[in-house]
């Protein structure tokens, strides 16, 4: 895969960068955080307006024309200004996993709302129990007439606090499927709450809640996988974005500081600690390509790569932002100082859809050979 930008790919990333250097600086996301809203409507219009929110999906979609390229350079650039509106969970999770599905009245409908910006769907997917592991689903689906009922309750649904419909997991007689539900259905009760990040995200709770099924297994899985792979491509983008600008930051402010009299910069040690923190990054940028050059290969090969980028930006989200922490010293904890905001995002994003173990296990697996125990000799 090439990846040299072409000029609209590199209009965009300028565009992105424009609009957050110039209307999402630390003040103006301060004010989200501090009225308790967390989330701009006039932000995600502008999202829509600007063909963000369908940049990364094709013309016959209903999209620009663009692939997972131009989500990573969105995602990176939200990366360097913590944006708070939930692009990850809607625009990349939930749309992806509806263009997964075959083509349908009610999929077709909802992506055509989520890239006009009108509609915000959230992907119920994640329980409490499942721990990273996307195949797991203990909700349960039960069929009446031609309608279904849904019982089960989603954890951490990225987007749900402030969606209006959700794309619902849950098990039938024949596997898992995916059903829309309406935010304000009967049987349908969230809560939604802050993460430490300053993110918000709700815990749905269904109980015999109506449902439409739009996917039935095996495709609703085969779905659920591709949302989620692009959405840890989205992070991982996310996460690099977040490291570019933590460097920048803390190479500025070792510059300034003095120690003894001398800058912190000019200390052997400390200079150490940032090449250290330049290759993690650089390390994690890589792994990033390589998922971005296999996120349309067959699925284990897929799997192999994003299973690798996710553990090892996991790794390095969590070195480079302590050690920017720790060089910043008691500062860099402090509210007003953007260096801990980054930490905490970079904290939640280690963790978001498995942690480092969780894909070490899963790269484990994808590696063991299948073995055929009857052409197994042990000789003792």
């Amino acid at each position: 895969m090439d990846f040299t930008l072409t000029q609209e790919q590199t209009a965009l990333a300028d565009s992105v960068h424009r609009f957050c250097a110039r209307d999402y600086d630390a003040a103006r996301r301060q004010s989200l955080i501090e009225t308790g809203t967390y989330f701009s409507a006039d932000n995600w219009r502008a999202f829509a307006d600007l063909g963000w929110i369908g940049a990364g999906v094709s013309e016959a979609d209903g999209g620009f024309g663009g692939s997972e390229i131009e989500t990573a350079l969105i995602m990176q650039a939200f990366g360097r200004a913590l944006v708070l509106e939930p692009f990850l969970g809607i625009a990349v999770l939930a749309l992806q996993t509806l263009l997964a599905l075959p083509p349908g009245e009610h999929r077709n409908a909802l992506v055509a709302g989520i890239i006009a910006g009108d509609v915000q769907v959230a992907l119920a997917h994640g329980e409490l129990a499942s721990r990273g592991d996307t195949d797991y689903c203990s909700s349960i689906a039960t069929q009446f007439g031609e309608g279904w009922t849904i019982v089960g309750e989603k954890s951490a649904i990225h987007g749900g606090a402030t969606a209006s419909k959700f794309l619902v997991s849950a098990r039938c007689t024949e596997g898992i499927a995916l059903f829309l539900v309406a935010a304000g259905a009967p049987g349908v009760s969230s809560f939604a709450y802050r993460t430490i990040d300053n993110q918000l995200v709700a815990d749905v709770h269904f109980s015999e809640a109506p449902a439409i099924m739009i996917a039935a297994p095996p495709a609703a899985v085969t779905a659920i996988a591709a949302g989620h792979a692009h959405a840890m491509i989205g992070i991982c983008a996310e996460a690099i974005g977040s490291m570019d600008e933590l460097l920048v930051l803390t190479a500025e402010y070792i510059r300034t500081r003095r120690q003894f009299g001398a800058s912190l910069s000019s200390f052997q040690a400390v200079q150490h600690r940032m090449a250290d923190m330049l290759v993690e990054l650089e390390l994690a940028r890589s792994t990033l390509y390589y998922g971005l050059a296999n996120i349309d290969s067959a699925r284990p090969q897929r799997d192999h790569a994003i299973a690798t980028m996710k553990a090892i930006t996991s790794t390095a989200a969590l070195f480079v932002g302590r050690n920017a922490i720790q060089l910043h010293g008691a500062i860099g904890v402090t509210e007003e100082c953007i260096v801990g905001h980054h930490y905490r995002r970079l904290t939640v994003i280690a963790v978001l859809f498995g942690n480092e173990a969780v894909h070490l296990k899963r790269l484990s697996m994808l590696a063991m050979p299948i073995w055929d125990a009857q052409q197994v000799e042990v000789a003792f």
